[in-house]
């Protein structure tokens, strides 16, 4: 394979994104570990994750305006250079001085900090990344599908290696190297992903004028980004209802499950949910890379719509155990190919030149979207009982699908440019075969061939 095969093959793109989401899942394991170790107090794990949650759903608003900026690729590698610093310093700080709980959230705040746009970053390589492997139809679909199946394998693998670590050498700050190592990986990755992948166009004189000042040139391109989320059916369609869903799933993994499994005498189950859940996510995506280009979107969305509202039904109705594990294998399975092409079809109707700015405020909504339904049913399985909890989470999930199913801008899914009018307010963008959004007839400077 030449040199520009490497460049612009998939396997150096997944390669990168694989090793930072390794580093991220083990890391998920040794912290909350470290920080139970080192301060003894279980509300100090929680208060870390509630801080570096807010850091990365306030600093999600503003990484567009980064992204849309800066070249993409470079953007994606410095981040994972400064997390794996980040991470690196905390082993330090404790072979010299001894960790506490300010250290964990001033490092775990600039981790979040600069993963954040690293991520946005990172995402939005992958529309050229389908074009430069021929420009397919189904490129896109099949490059979205395999990257969320390795996701989903991570996402089991990285927290298992986390626990393997410890129970072999011990819960040692000195593990947190390992996560370092990783995001180091994934930053030189990524720096030999063909340079195309990240050019940014230059902007025009008018948006770089002096007279308009930085910070009101900023604001002014946040609030186009967020006036075209808002406006755009298919992009708003797709972020309201992954938010929901994630909400949804991430009270039934934090909350619901436990509660449900202690109070059945089988705490050790609810690990065994999380675990089926994973599986089906993997099967799920994998299927749908495997059938790119030969089942129709809108199947897989009525499949994973339809599964989704049955799973959750079957868990809200807390019948037996053995059915909430067979739910939450069913709601991974239908759930991956649906999440999949709801991130297709928001890249597929995004222009690129506003590309990191819609995704940063979508990754905002979504991180910060837990937080609408994790605690308020938590109260409700305290005060009013866990069925309650579940029915509750079932009827929000369950009316989520069903109006997701019933909507018209989702019941066709194969040219969704073509189908949401805002994408006419945007005359001047090509978009491509494989449906990637270019804005080269407005910024006439073409990309170098050489990629410099």
């Amino acid at each position: 394979m030449g040199r520009a095969n490497v460049r612009s093959s998939a396997l150096v793109y997944l390669g990168s994104y694989g090793m930072s989401l390794l580093g991220k899942g083990i890391a998920s394991v040794l912290m909350p570990l470290l920080v139970l170790e080192r301060t003894g107090d279980v509300l100090a794990a929680g208060l870390l994750a509630t801080v570096t949650t807010a850091a990365s759903a306030v600093v999600g608003v503003l990484s567009g305006l980064l992204v849309d900026r800066i070249d993409r690729r470079l953007v994606s590698s410095a981040a994972d250079v400064l997390a794996a610093m980040s991470v690196a310093v905390l082993p330090i700080v404790d072979s010299l001085w001894g960790l506490n709980m300010t250290w964990f959230v001033v490092m775990a705040v600039i981790g979040a900090l600069v993963r954040v746009p690293g991520m946005t970053a990172h995402e939005t390589l992958l529309p050229v990344m389908a074009r430069l492997r021929g420009g397919q139809k189904q490129a896109l679909d099949s490059l979205v599908a395999t990257r969320e199946t390795l996701s989903n394998v991570l996402l089991l693998a990285g927290p298992g290696l986390g626990g393997a670590l410890v129970s072999l050498f011990g819960l040692t700050s000195a593990l947190l190297y390992l996560t370092a190592a990783t995001s180091l990986c994934a930053a030189l990755l990524t720096l030999v992903i063909d340079p195309r992948a990240g050019h940014i166009a230059p902007r025009t004189p008018d948006e770089t004028a002096p007279a308009k000042g930085a910070v009101r040139r900023a604001v002014a391109d946040l609030a186009v980004s967020w006036k075209f989320l808002a406006k755009s059916r298919i992009v708003l369609g797709a972020t309201l209802i992954s938010a929901m869903f994630v909400a949804a799933i991430s009270s039934l993994q934090t909350t619901l499950m436990p509660a449900y499994f202690t109070q059945e005498n089988l705490p050790s189950l609810a690990g065994l949910t999380l675990s089926a859940f994973g599986g089906g996510s993997v099967v799920g995506s994998a299927l749908y890379a495997a059938s790119a280009g030969r089942v129709r979107r809108r199947t897989w969305f009525v499949i994973g719509m339809i599964g989704t509202l049955v799973g959750f039904a079957a868990i809200g109705s807390m019948a037996a155990p053995w059915l909430v594990l067979g739910a939450a294998a069913l709601i991974g399975f239908t759930n991956a190919p649906a999440t999949a092409i709801l991130g297709v079809l928001t890249i597929e109707a995004t222009p690129d030149d506003m590309r990191g700015r819609v995704l940063g405020a979508q990754n905002a909504l979504l991180l910060g979207a837990p937080a609408l339904t994790s605690a308020p049913l938590a109260a409700v399985a305290s005060g009013a009982g866990l069925p309650l909890a579940g029915i509750i989470l079932a009827v929000l999930a369950a009316g989520t699908a069903i109006v997701a199913l019933g909507v018209p801008t989702f019941r066709s899914l194969e040219s969704p440019a073509d189908e949401d009018p805002t994408s006419q307010a945007h005359p001047h963008l090509d978009v491509t075969e494989a449906g990637i959004v270019t804005a080269d007839t407005v910024r006439p400077e073409p990309v170098p061939a050489s990629g410099r």
